[in-house]
């Protein structure tokens, strides 16, 4: 049987994709054992104990100047973020997509306005966000909003101009106006894509948020890792990159599952 005809089933796919994982964490072991032979003071590759043992004063030590326990804070800072900057871009591509996408004459005005904005790289526009904005909340947030609002209202523009001529043409024989056309027949059709337009922009997100942090912030996952580097504290970077992956791949998982929950037709070629 040919490789392009070969079907993975669930527990094959996990056994599968765990492998290249497990291969590069005994990659990783072996690595950091031969340098700390060599040097039992190297911080490059820091050994399990060394980064249980820094992670363990953030996870459980309140930090004396605040009282708050440093990973939860940071996480949550992180997290709230990036929750309100997914809302907010998650919901302007939703209704500006659907009006694209919808009525030709308004795609025909604004639609290169968006594409102009959506292929602006958003880190050129962190210094005028700070100026602007100060170096509050609200900067880090828009930097997430404009980094990823605009691909996303493209794309569910894209998805909705696209449906068959077919279905506009007999909402409309039924009587439908603009806005019913719009909440009837493209919203439902919609929902699936914004789904997965949010999991596409989850990585980009999270790179806006950790380079906001990075720069003008007193807490938060991204500004924790550039606090540390300056003393080379791999055995904290490490496993905060590792928490900020494990956050976005249940994230990840979670929109797949409620978009298969609440949406089975969308998905009915994958069953």
């Amino acid at each position: 049987m040919r490789w392009v005809n070969r079907q993975i089933d669930r527990s094959g796919r996990i056994l599968l994709g765990s492998l290249p994982i497990l291969l590069l964490v005994l990659l990783y072991l072996f690595l950091a054992a031969q340098r700390h032979a060599a040097n039992p003071m190297d911080k490059i590759l820091p050994l399990p104990t060394g980064m249980a043992e820094a992670m363990a004063a953030l996870l459980f030590q309140p930090d004396q100047l605040t009282g708050q326990l440093v990973f939860w804070a940071d996480t949550l800072a992180s997290l709230q973020r990036l929750g309100i900057g997914l809302g907010i871009a998650t919901l302007s591509a939703l209704v500006v997509g659907l009006v694209l996408g919808l009525l030709p004459p308004i795609r025909a005005t604004f639609g290169p306005l968006v594409t102009g904005i959506a292929v602006i790289p958003p880190i050129a526009l962190l210094p005028i966000l700070f100026i602007a904005l100060g170096l509050g909340e609200t900067a880090k947030v828009a930097l997430i909003v404009i980094g990823i609002a605009p691909v996303m209202v493209r794309d569910i523009m894209a998805h909705v101009s696209a449906l068959p001529r077919e279905q506009i043409v007999k909402a409309q024989t039924l009587g439908a106006s603009s806005w019913q056309i719009m909440i009837r027949v493209a919203l439902p059709q919609a929902m699936p894509r914004l789904f997965h337009a949010v999991k596409l922009a989850l990585g980009p997100a999270w790179v806006f948020l950790i380079s906001a942090e990075a720069i003008a912030s007193d807490v938060g996952l991204g500004y924790r890792i550039f606090l540390v580097r300056r003393y080379l504290s791999m055995d904290v970077i490490i496993p905060y990159v590792a928490w900020i992956a494990l956050l976005a791949i249940v994230m990840d998982v979670a929109l797949s599952v409620m978009s298969r929950r609440m949406f089975p037709w969308a998905h009915g070629a994958s069953h």
